[in-house]
C-alpha cells in the first residue's frame, strides 16, 4: 500500500470515529432523574428519547445554546453571540440548585461586571421550560403528576398524614 493511500485511510478512519463526537449532544435510551429537591420530593423520572422525539430532534428547545447553536435570548446575545458550544448541555452547569444562597448572593455582589444576576435558578428552569411546553403540547401539569412528596415533604408542606385532622363538626384544626 502506498504511503498516500495509507494516509488517506487512516485520515477517513479518524473522520468516521471523531464524525459521532461532533455532532450535536445525544443520549440514546437514558432515562435522567432529576433531583435537585430530594429532600422534598422523589426525583422526576426524565425519558430524554421520548423528548428528542417530541422537539423533532431540536436539541436547543431545552438546551439554548449548549447544543451548539448560538444564543438567541437578546441579553445573552450581547456578550455570548461568539461563544460557540458550552461545555455541557445540563442546566445545573449554569443554572445553580440555589440561587438565594448566601454564596451566590456574595459572588454576584461581589462581581461588578457579572451580568448573570437575574439568570433563573435551577428549579425556576425547570418549571419555566417544562410547564411551558407541557401546557402547549398537552403534557402534565400539576405538581403530584411529576413530583411525589417524601415524608419530610409532607411534613414540611402540612399535607397527607401530616395535615391538620378535622374536629367534630367538619371543621379543619389548621389555620384556614
Amino acid at each position: 500500500m502506498s504511503l498516500k493511500k495509507g494516509k488517506t485511510i487512516g485520515l477517513a478512519a479518524i473522520i468516521a470515529i471523531a464524525a459521532p463526537l461532533s455532532l450535536p449532544f445525544t443520549v440514546s435510551g437514558e432515562v435522567f432523574e432529576l433531583n435537585s429537591l430530594s429532600s422534598l420530593y422523589e426525583g422526576v423520572s426524565f425519558d430524554h428519547d421520548m423528548h428528542i422525539e417530541a422537539t423533532e430532534d431540536n436539541c436547543t428547545v431545552c438546551h439554548h445554546h449548549t447544543a451548539g447553536t448560538p444564543p438567541e435570548e437578546p441579553d445573552c446575545v450581547r456578550c455570548h453571540r461568539n461563544s460557540g458550544e458550552a461545555d455541557s448541555p445540563k442546566c445545573s452547569d449554569c443554572h445553580v440548585a440555589e440561587p438565594f444562597s448566601a454564596a451566590n448572593l456574595d459572588r454576584q455582589y461581589n462581581t461588578p461586571n457579572l451580568y448573570h444576576t437575574a439568570k433563573p435558578g435551577l428549579k425556576a428552569v425547570y418549571h419555566l421550560n417544562c410547564l411551558g411546553c407541557h401546557q402547549e403540547t398537552g403534557g402534565p401539569t400539576g405538581c403530584q403528576d411529576c413530583h411525589t412528596m417524601t415524608d419530610k415533604g409532607e411534613k414540611f408542606y402540612n399535607t397527607g398524614h401530616y395535615a391538620p385532622k378535622e374536629k367534630p363538626g367538619g371543621q379543619s384544626s389548621g389555620h384556614h
